[in-house]
């Protein structure tokens, strides 16, 4: 989506593009925003209800409301200081080049071809169809329309984004026996490395034979040496995996990421780590985005809320499940069943838990890659006092029909809350299922 140039561009704006993100238009710069009648024929549609679109589709309608008057169906309105113009432009009859190959009952078409016709009235400046509908943007470019994808939240370079570990060779070993003493702290400095550290950013030290887990502790600029821990019955098999309890244990962390494929261990290590501080917390919330793979929400679906929802929240029960048979505190330790009924615990799909009070919660959000970055925001935002917020993800599985690796809430929460004390994360990168589940992930 180019903004950058000095020649004045007219950008119009698909459904999608605002149920994403509702100040949009208000990231174009200073160049010219159509909306088409279709678009918000649609947006009436989404004002109902409790999800993030809706959401969107009623703060778009009412910005459009604040900025109206009869101009906004002519020439346009300015949005603001240093923006363009707005304008509502009304349907028109499908162009005859279009007609052939494209039905004009169809919304997706009529919005495609109200940029084919503006395209033509204004042949000294660049129209371009904005939308997250991949399918509509081969079709716009099939007639000859330049059309791009929404992308002012994308995350540009995927290779850059901020692992939350690093390995560090050539240490002095007398360093590394400071760490291990626990006598005296080092300081950066005394490091062997050319970028600068982040706050709770973890790290294998190695000095020949010798190395040491260790991680630069933000509120006190020092290297504190990390420990192999086990929670819940569930012992850390490989060094991210240590890391990653180390950063959920930590009372300072208020915010914590954990990015991996399938079998790293995201899920699981998240869980045990909450049942571990259950007495810490008032509840421990598990959730779930729900991304159906249709237009229609779990309304539609048979049976009670428990019933609509099994399907989404069930691979929380399997990790519930494996922590239990891994429990080693005996016949005093509370099984999970006991939690839920106790309400202690609490598993849901994510739209349910939306409006619920989050102080003193536990709160994870697993399959967080399905979420939007606004949606991703909104949840960290609820958080209250001493309440821990942990997202899980792999950041290359996505669901969502108009997210991608580059444009998804965990990819975006990476990349902006890097360097934050409160803030860690780590990316998990070793299989631990089975030796067949690393291979299938790996090779197919």
């Amino acid at each position: 989506m180019e903004t950058g140039s000095q020649e004045k561009k007219i950008f119009v704006l698909d459904t999608n593009v605002i149920l994403h993100d509702s100040d949009s238009l208000r990231h174009f710069a200073d160049n010219d925003i159509i909306i088409p009648i279709t678009v918000l024929e649609e947006l009436d549609n989404f004002k109902r209800g409790n999800e993030i679109i809706n959401y969107h589709a009623r703060k778009f309608v009412r910005t459009l409301d604040e900025l109206c008057g009869d101009a906004i169906f002519n020439s346009g309105i300015e949005i603001g200081p240093g923006l363009g113009k707005i304008s509502i432009r009304l349907e028109e009859e499908m162009s005859s080049e279009l007609k052939a190959s494209f039905s004009p009952l169809k919304k997706d078409h009529r919005i495609l071809n109200l940029a084919y016709l503006i395209t033509h009235e204004h042949k000294t400046q660049k129209v371009i169809l904005v939308t997250k509908d991949v399918n509509l943007r081969m079709k716009a470019k099939a007639v000859g329309l330049l059309a791009e994808d929404y992308t002012s939240d994308h995350i540009k370079d995927l290779k850059t984004l901020y692992t939350g570990t690093r390995t560090i060779e050539n240490v002095d070993d007398e360093l590394i026996d400071r760490i291990y003493s626990d006598e005296e702290n080092p300081t950066i400095s005394e490091l062997p490395i050319s970028e600068p550290l982040q706050p709770n950013e973890y790290m294998v030290l190695r000095a020949g034979n010798k190395s040491v887990l260790a991680t630069y502790n933000g509120h006190q600029a020092l290297l504190t040496r990390v420990e192999k821990r086990a929670v819940s019955g569930i012992s850390p098999r490989n060094a991210e995996q240590i890391f990653a309890l180390d950063a959920l244990l930590n009372p300072k962390i208020s915010l914590v990421t954990i990015s991996g494929k399938a079998g790293t261990g995201k899920t699981l290590l998240a869980l045990a780590a909450g049942l571990e501080q259950r007495n810490q917390y008032r509840q421990i919330y598990l959730a779930r985005p729900i991304v159906p793979l249709s237009n229609k929400d779990i309304g539609y679906l048979p049976g009670d809320i428990s019933s609509k929802i099994s399907p989404y929240t069930q691979p929380l029960f399997d990790n519930l499940g494996v922590i239990q048979s891994q429990n080693r505190e005996g016949k005093n330790a509370p099984h999970f069943r006991d939690l839920l009924e106790e309400e202690k615990l609490v598993i849901s799909a994510l739209s349910y838990i939306r409006g619920r009070s989050l102080v003193k919660i536990f709160f994870i959000v697993d399959e967080a890659q399905n979420l939007t970055p606004h949606e991703v925001k909104t949840i960290v935002t609820r958080a209250g006092e001493n309440t821990k917020v942990v997202f899980t993800g792999d950041i290359f599985q996505i669901d969502h029909p108009y997210l991608d690796s580059h444009s998804n809430g965990l990819s975006h929460i990476i990349a902006k809350m890097q360097g934050e004390k409160l803030y860690a994360h780590i990316n998990l990168e070793k299989g631990e299922r089975s030796e067949l589940a690393e291979l299938a992930s790996n090779l197919l």
